[in-house]
């Protein structure tokens, strides 16, 4: 009898043991990604060399923790004889080795997020046909660890769509018209199914013309400022795009500048039906609502004969950076800025709230396309007896004199900076808090809004009325009455000089307090990527003859508020 307690209670405390021992956590999954495809040139290429067409695999790590174990990652090269040749990519071969029949690369650590595992350069093996395929295919193995593997399909050959640039005016005024010639060419191996024409304009820029097989959306998603204030339109061109041959759009399509046109950009590009940028779920949902219904179509027209005939089923553009091609306008237009004044009233002790900052009162929209560059800085003197006790997102503290200040609370100056959109009725107004620490009658301090100066700012030179820069901030003033806010006047014009030179980029933004109408804080021109002779603005200059606009436009420089 005691013997079988024995055993039951040897059983109960197994059971015990099994139920308080921590489970362990499941291994992770990495997932491996690359390129659904890549096309070929056939060899030896256009020049009599092999053209080199770079893949790259990539690991994406979910997680919130970095995996520690070292990671092996090898693709299986074997496939590959006598459709391409494989080298390392130059700088990516620390990591990796290449043999005959496989790389393999080692990492010792996996990083949250994502990175490159490996970057191949490939191009058609000598004697390869086109039409020939074969799979790339990356696999990983680590121990405490799974990963998914990501192939990719390598073909010879494939169709190559290449537009040209439209000749268009860089320098406009309001209301200018100009069309935009739509001109493109298969130089690949296979013809297209169906060619879809995207066209992307800034705020300034509107497109005429309404299609039947055309759709419209704007972008306006939370959290993607480069995208914001773009509108897309896309129409599907069908017919079969034969190798070979150059085709021209059917149709008119016409550019306007806006009232509000300043400065602004326009993308332009054609892919094979299926083969273009997929939208956000909200935009695509956009698009589907804001379906044109124009009574006509636009097509595309042959302007060559054929030079080849179908030979496989569609495959990957050969080259998809001359796909798409980008402009910039710089249009004749001001923008008045007005510091928005101020007057409060408060007893020793109390807490008083102040909105301060400034409107825009057009007609133009301000946006920094290529630098991401501020806009505007408000420059806000507090008033004597009066300590900041809240600072909004955007604005720092600074000395009297405009220098370096640690302490962001109860600072005598402040520094608020908008993100690099500016709307053209847009209202900036960052929220502090003040507590009344002494009653100074008619304590006044001032708001100002302007351009970036290391001493504070200095008249933006397309505000066309620098005198109603600067406005009143008033505590316990004399009278009782509002702080006065300048009028606007067009009596002055502005001075042509260089709207970026040597200034400094400012990357804070207007609190989520900030409100107006037109294009919110942070939108802009987002960088294609395109390999195309562009009208640049990043670095260069453009002089909107007879308005006294001079446009510098530079990549970031720095961080000012």
């Amino acid at each position: 009898m005691r013997k079988r307690i024995s055993l039951l209670a040897a059983g109960a405390l197994v059971a015990l043991g099994a139920a308080i021992t921590p489970a362990h956590a499941a291994d992770p999954v990495f997932t491996l990604a690359g390129p659904a495809g890549i096309g070929l040139r056939p060899h030896p290429g256009q020049s009599g060399e092999p053209h080199t067409t770079s893949v790259e695999f990539r690991i994406v790590n979910d997680s919130t923790k970095t995996f520690d174990r070292p990671s092996t990652f090898t693709i299986d090269l074997r496939a590959l004889k006598g459709v391409a040749d494989v080298a390392l990519a130059k700088g990516r071969d620390a990591d990796c080795k290449l043999a005959a029949e496989a790389v393999t690369c080692k990492r010792w650590g996996l990083w949250t997020g994502e990175s490159s595992v490996v970057k191949l350069d490939l191009s058609a093996a000598e004697g390869s046909k086109v039409g020939a395929t074969a799979d790339l295919t990356l696999t990983g193995t680590a121990e405490g660890a799974t990963f998914e593997a990501a192939t990719t399909k390598v073909r010879v050959g494939g169709p190559d769509l290449v537009l040209e640039r439209a000749r268009l005016k860089a320098e406009q005024k309001p209301g200018d018209r100009q069309n935009l010639s739509i001109i493109f060419a298969n130089e690949g191996t296979d013809p297209v199914d169906g060619v879809v024409l995207e066209m992307r304009t800034t705020h300034g820029i509107d497109l005429v013309e309404q299609y039947d097989n055309c759709s419209s959306s704007e972008d306006s998603t939370a959290g993607r400022p480069w995208n914001q204030g773009w509108s897309t339109v896309r129409c599907l061109l069908e017919g079969e795009y034969e190798p070979g041959a150059l085709y021209g759009v059917d149709g008119p399509l016409t550019l306007k500048a806006a009232p509000h046109a300043f400065m602004d950009g326009l993308t332009y590009a054609v892919y094979a039906a299926g083969d273009q940028p997929k939208q956000p779920k909200e935009q695509r949902q956009a698009a589907k609502n804001r379906a044109f219904a124009a009574g006509h179509k636009l097509a595309a027209a042959k302007q060559a004969p054929k030079a080849t005939a179908r030979s496989a089923p569609q495959a990957t553009d050969l080259d998809p950076r001359n796909n798409i091609q980008e402009f910039d306008f710089a249009t004749r237009n001001t923008a008045d800025l007005v510091a928005t004044g101020l007057s409060l009233k408060g007893k020793v002790g109390e807490t008083v709230d102040a909105a301060l900052g400034f409107r825009n009162d057009g007609p133009a929209w301000v946006a920094h396309l290529r630098s991401d560059e501020a806009v505007a800085r408000t420059d806000i003197v507090i008033p004597a007896g009066a300590r900041v006790t809240r600072v909004p997102a955007g604005c720092k503290g600074v000395n009297a004199d405009g220098t370096h200040r640690e302490q962001a609370l109860g600072a005598p100056r402040y520094f608020c900076s908008t993100g690099h959109v500016v709307g053209e009725k847009e209202t900036f107004a960052y929220p502090f808090q003040l507590k009344i620490e002494k009653v100074v009658v008619d304590a006044k301090g001032s708001i100002t809004v302007g351009r970036w100066t290391p001493e504070g700012t200095t008249g933006q030179r397309w505000d066309p009325n620098r005198t109603n820069d600067t406005a009143a901030f008033v505590i316990n003033a004399k009278d009782g009455g509002p702080a006065p806010t300048p009028t606007t006047s067009t009596s002055a014009s502005p001075t042509p000089a260089p709207t970026g030179s040597a200034t400094p980029t400012a990357t804070a933004t207007p609190s989520a307090s900030a409100t107006g109408t037109g294009v919110t804080a942070g939108g802009g021109l987002a960088s294609t990527g395109s390999s195309t002779q562009v009208v640049a603005l990043g670095g260069a200059v453009l002089l909107a003859v007879g308005g006294g606009l001079f446009l510098a436009f530079r990549r970031k420089a720095g961080g000012h508020a």
